[in-house]
């Protein structure tokens, strides 16, 4: 499970499945002339409430936010989990409706229960309801609500791949070196055409080293982390030209290698993938 996926959506489902839960522990009815001592139970005093509004609700809330973290969809009976939770949760709001309209059930058929209305445990759990339906319902369509909820760390400005970052290669406050050159001293200018060698540096007629004769991936490369700013395709590491995934904005992916000006990307899941495009993607 990646909680990195969660939406802002999925952040209300959840405050409302917690609101839901303190509501079940408050007063189910709200009886007129009742003594301030009058024990009054709560949700979990009636089955019927427990089963079709309280634990309809949060087994609801539950599916939408695991069906989201997964990062393959589980169907069950050919069905998304996502989409048995947006069931649920409506589900539990309507009957959390009826309750209101109607607290005391058949007892009050006959007159028996005159006096009995909704309590603020019933009020606050049709709120709960409602608010969580309607957050299932919307995030696919809603903007807003698509964004992602618990953004990974990055750096203070934003900085396209290939820019000057403030550190090193993706180690926030260290040196830079360059991409296949030889590490210095930090500030140590190297020396001008014509000038004197500096110490250490190869002398005229000095065969050059090994990692200066060819271009080969930097020993100086350490993982980060990185989202893209529109869905970017991943190719195989073998050339293939069909990709194997695509990559979602707002969800952050581990980058492995370098390769030219290619980028070896790992997704949740663990695919293994090549980015061709690294055109304006964000480090964490």
């Amino acid at each position: 499970m990646n909680i990195r996926s969660l939406t802002r959506g999925d952040g209300v489902v959840i405050g409302a499945a917690v609101l839901l839960l303190i509501a079940s522990f408050l007063d189910i009815y709200s009886i007129d002339g009742a003594p301030d001592s009058a024990e009054i139970p709560s949700l979990w005093g009636s089955g019927s409430v427990v089963l079709g509004v309280v634990l309809a609700g949060v087994i609801g809330a539950a599916l939408v936010v695991v069906a989201r973290a997964m990062p393959q969809p589980m169907k069950v009976a050919g069905l998304d989990l996502g989409q048995f939770g947006i069931a649920f949760s409506v589900f539990a709001a309507w009957c959390a409706l009826g309750n209101i309209f109607d607290p005391a059930g058949a007892f009050d058929n006959n007159g028996g229960a005159s006096g009995i209305n909704a309590g603020l445990g019933l009020i606050l759990a049709l709120i709960a309801t409602l608010i969580m339906a309607a957050a299932a319902v919307a995030t696919p369509l809603v903007p807003a609500l698509k964004g992602s909820l618990i953004p990974a760390s990055r750096p203070a400005a934003p900085q396209p791949y290939g820019g000057q970052p403030q550190g090193g290669y993706g180690y926030p406050g260290a040196p830079q070196q360059p991409f296949g050159g030889q590490p210095g001293q930090p500030g140590q200018p190297g020396p001008s055409f014509g000038g004197q060698p500096q110490p250490g540096q190869p002398q005229p007629g000095q065969p050059q080293a090994p990692q200066q004769a060819q271009a080969q991936p930097s020993g100086d490369f350490s993982p980060f982390w990185f989202a893209v700013p529109v869905p970017r395709p991943l190719f195989a590491e073998d050339g293939s030209p069909t990709p194997i995934a695509e990559l979602a904005p707002g969800t952050w992916y581990l980058a492995v290698e370098q390769r030219g000006a290619n980028l070896v990307a790992q997704t949740q899941d663990g695919r293994r993938g090549v980015l061709q495009d690294t055109s304006g993607i964000q480090r964490g």
